[in-house]
């Protein structure tokens, strides 16, 4: 006699493939969260250590900044004293100059004539002073034109201070004359006044 099976295998095996699927499903979307978490969580920590370095840099550009203020501020305060030593240097190297000038303008000043005020700015020297004549202003002239450390006199004023009818009759002047230094001199160049 033939078997038959009247059990409803055909839904039976319908319902254990929605369990499989069901079940597959399941799986499907546990591996899918998991692996949404774990990138998730990759990226988190690559965004913090980004995030890590961006704040080193951060504090190291702070760092640098300061140093490099601390640099300029140092490099500004090397030029002031580069620029001291150089006014200390070149005062220095002027000193025996200054006592020739003030020699040179001795020996240059004739008898009956007196300065009353001596200017020096840069090379350029302004005298003023009182003469007995006009003859002794002339001659301070041609004095300080033969002199070796002063050149191009320029008388700028000459005046009477003497009352009409006096017999003192002085003459007030006021001239300019510059410096020069001669081209080898050797008490100069060997650093004696």
């Amino acid at each position: 006699m033939a078997r038959i099976n009247l059990l409803p295998w055909r839904e039976q095996q319908r319902e254990e493939r929605k369990k499989r699927f069901l079940l597959s499903l399941v799986g499907v979307l546990i591996a899918g969260v998991g692996a949404t978490l774990l990138v998730d969580q990759y990226l988190s920590g690559a965004i913090s250590h980004q995030n890590a370095r961006n704040q080193y840099i951060k504090t190291e550009i702070v760092q640098l900044d300061a140093r490099i203020k601390e640099i300029s501020e140092l490099k500004s305060r090397r030029k002031q004293l580069l620029e001291r030593m150089k006014i200390i240097q070149d005062l220095q190297g002027n000193r025996p100059i200054i006592g020739r000038i003030f020699d040179q303008l001795a020996r240059t000043l004739p008898d009956g004539v007196y300065f009353n005020e001596v200017k020096m700015t840069d090379k350029l020297i302004s005298i003023s002073g009182v003469a007995d004549s006009n003859n002794r202003v002339s001659d301070l002239l041609r004095n300080l034109e033969a002199s070796d450390w002063l050149d191009a006199p320029n008388l700028t004023e000459v005046k009477a201070n003497g009352a009409a009818g006096s017999s003192d009759q002085s003459n007030a002047f006021q001239l300019t004359v510059r410096q020069t230094q001669p081209a080898a001199d050797p008490d100069v160049q060997g650093g004696k006044p």
